[in-house]
């Protein structure tokens, strides 16, 4: 059994995290656009403190989790009353404006605006933004 508290435990995960993101930081370069490049970290990945055997197999851990993204046209409150005389061909009225980017949510979290496409008859979105992880931190900070 572990004699380590939950706080202290907290601590080495944070520790974990903050390491991980100054090496993403180190490695992260900008394009003429200004658009991230990103390179193969130089420094060794670790996990509890000890060096993995297999840096590749740790990444692949997470790589199957399901998440889900879902697309914003734009939102609106309306009163239940109006929800109950909704019928069809009912036109609901959105707080976003014909041409705006919409909003890519990953599990509610905004990451990226983008444009709609139709490719083969199939609705899409084309990334035009993404949030830095600075400006996602701020945000989920504030919820």
């Amino acid at each position: 059994m572990s004699t380590e508290t939950p706080n202290t435990m907290n601590d080495a995960v944070t520790d974990d995290w903050a390491q991980a993101l100054e090496e993403q930081a180190a490695t992260v370069n900008v394009n003429d656009d200004g658009a991230p490049v990103f390179e193969s970290a130089t420094a060794p990945v670790t996990s509890g403190g000890a060096a993995s055997a297999n840096p590749m197999q740790d990444i692949q851990m997470v790589l199957d989790i399901p998440v889900q993204l879902s697309v914003e046209l734009g939102r609106t409150r309306v009163p239940i009353k109006y929800i109950l005389q909704l019928a069809q061909g009912s036109i609901v009225e959105l707080d976003a404006l014909a041409g705006e980017p919409m909003d890519v949510l990953i599990n509610g979290y905004l990451i990226a605006q983008g444009e709609v496409v139709v490719v083969n008859d199939k609705f899409g979105i084309r990334l035009t933004d993404i949030v830095t992880p600075s400006e996602r931190m701020r945000r989920v900070s504030r919820t």
